[in-house]
């Protein structure tokens, strides 16, 4: 085999290993649509119990679910003595974090190192992934093929939030400035 074709053996093997990334990032963002109106028990039930649970006020939660691979993927070769190839590998954790408002999913987003050599958010898919393999029946179904309608490298606009899970009180009250009949006095 020759030297030309050997290296494009090799970087045809390097591409081939991280183009995972890419459907994984697909998945991870499918699943930012697909989990939306999902109810709080079909959510543990592909899911699991989340890891922490915050309460916003009486109607919004948000779950956390935490993942931490045991290894990223990283590498270097040095075929025939021609120098290092490095390969940086994939992300080193991600917190998936759901609210829910009313036990339904209204918003999934990833947080942490948790990109991958091809694509956003792809470390994430482990915390989805059963939820995607198996969906439950108040998931919705997001079809689109192999391309639509999701990108592995962006997250889909969150939807809009109903008033009960962003608010949980009365508007601040702002201190004054000024007392009557003083024309704008400190008070």
């Amino acid at each position: 085999m020759s030297r030309v074709a050997s290296r494009v053996v090799l970087m045809s093997a390097v591409l081939s290993l991280s183009a995972c990334g890419y459907f994984d990032s697909r998945t991870a963002h499918k699943a930012q649509l697909a989990m939306i109106g999902m109810t709080s028990n079909d959510l543990q039930a592909c899911a699991g119990a989340p890891d922490k649970v915050t309460t916003l006020n009486a109607t919004t939660q948000l779950y956390q679910y935490a993942y931490k691979p045991s290894s990223t993927g990283a590498f270097s070769v040095n075929p025939f003595g021609l120098g290092a190839v490095s390969v940086t590998g994939n992300g080193s954790a991600c917190t998936a974090i759901m609210r829910l408002d009313h036990n339904q999913v209204t918003e999934v987003h990833y947080t942490g190192d948790n990109d991958k050599m091809i694509g956003n958010d792809g470390v994430c898919t482990p915390l989805i992934r059963g939820c995607m393999r198996q969906p439950e029946s108040t998931m919705r179904n997001v079809n689109g093929g192999p391309f639509g309608p999701v990108s592995a490298f962006g997250s889909p606009s969150i939807p809009a939030q109903s008033q009960s899970a962003v608010w949980s009180g009365p508007a601040a009250v702002l201190p004054a400035t000024s007392t009557p009949g003083t024309a704008g006095a400190p008070a």
